[in-house]
């Protein structure tokens, strides 16, 4: 009967391992895919009717850049939602839809999705003013997801997490200064606005993740991006709209500037760009989520926080070296503080030490 026991306890533990690894790929692969949608939404707020709407007058104010950024991200996520429909109807999924997304876990989901637009929004303002560095400040979202997690749920936040958090911070700190010191008050400003979105991504980790575990990972991301979509179409565009019409220079806007903006945009050939984007943005979502399912929230969380190299790495590759934009490659320093934050983000998911413990007995 010993033997039988040790034998079971072996046989779980290499379970429990596989799938913790399995996890951790799944985690991973939404890192690698949300440098990914990054990269080709940067390239589709700069390509053909893009360029004549960061040419006007607007686009030199704070809310011309939010209201080009909040309608490049809507049709990000809302094209993203239509690509995650496909996928729930080619599997059978959609009569669930409803149902789950009227649950308390998918009132769940959608309270994250409001959360997440914001972010989205902040996050694409941020890439628009200041880089691919802004990637770095909003992978911080696992720090503030850490220490929210704390003051929500009481959940425990040990020496070692704290440590994460500083260095982090510390990185973040160094980034933005080697930034600042060589770029003008627009980037400065962009990544101020990152760190809003690194805070409401931390939100929606602690809202949604509790959310996921009871509803589909793939019905629980349609709800995401449909609903965040949506609200910055349907509320943040014409908000955005309301105060730039009463604000700044509207000349070179023919007719109502929502139609103007978000048909315009509909019309171009740039909407290619963001069908490739939304694309990889359905795994980036939802590859988190399952990620965050199998191996846990925090850790899920740092893994898909990586992409705070992946995104500068490919906006490096995709707008530097095949388009030859210039702007998109980053100092030795930066580099390396952005390895730092990811190995910040990693004492607070987990200790290190344990990487080279799961093969012990």
């Amino acid at each position: 009967m010993e033997i039988t026991n040790s034998a079971l306890k072996r046989d779980y533990r290499r379970t429990k391992s596989r799938f913790l690894r399995k996890g951790l790929i799944f985690a991973f692969a939404s890192g690698i895919s949300y440098g990914l949608f990054s990269a080709f939404l940067t390239v589709g707020e700069a390509w053909d009717v893009w360029n004549d709407f960061w040419a006007l007058p607007i686009a030199n104010a704070i809310i011309g850049y939010c209201l080009l950024s909040a309608v490049g991200s809507g049709l990000n996520d809302l094209i993203s939602g239509v690509w995650c429909l496909l996928i729930a109807s080619k599997k059978g999924k959609m009569r669930d839809f409803f149902p789950a997304m009227f649950s308390k876990p998918g009132r769940l989901i959608i309270s994250g999705a409001l959360c997440g637009a914001i972010a989205s929004t902040c996050y694409i303002i941020a890439l628009m003013m200041a880089g691919g560095i802004a990637a770095a400040v909003t992978a911080l979202c696992s720090a503030i997801g850490a220490i929210l997690s704390r003051v929500l749920y009481k959940q425990k936040l040990n020496l070692r997490m704290s440590c994460g958090i500083l260095i982090c911070f510390i990185a973040a700190v160094i980034l933005g200064g080697t930034t600042l010191g060589n770029v003008d008050a627009t980037a400065t400003i962009g990544m101020c606005i990152a760190f809003i979105a690194a805070f409401a991504w931390g939100i929606e980790g602690c809202i949604a993740g509790y959310g996921t575990i009871m509803v589909d990972y793939e019905l629980a991301i349609t709800i995401r991006q449909i609903v965040s979509g949506l609200s910055q179409l349907v509320i943040l565009v014409p908000i955005f709209c309301i105060i730039a019409n009463a604000t700044v220079d509207m000349s070179g806007i023919e007719g109502n500037p929502y139609v103007f903006f978000v048909g315009g945009a509909l019309g171009s050939v740039a909407i290619l760009w963001f069908v490739v984007s939304g694309f990889f943005a359905n795994p980036a979502y939802s590859l988190w989520y399952k990620g965050n399912s199998m191996c846990g929230t925090a850790l899920g969380m740092v893994c898909n926080a990586m992409y705070a190299f992946w995104c500068p790495f490919f906006m490096m590759i995709l707008c530097g070296w095949i388009l030859g934009w210039e702007g998109y490659t980053l100092s030795p320093i930066q580099w390396l503080m952005a390895l730092v934050e990811i190995f910040g983000i990693l004492l607070i998911a987990m200790n290190p030490l344990d990487l080279f413990r799961n093969k012990e007995a």
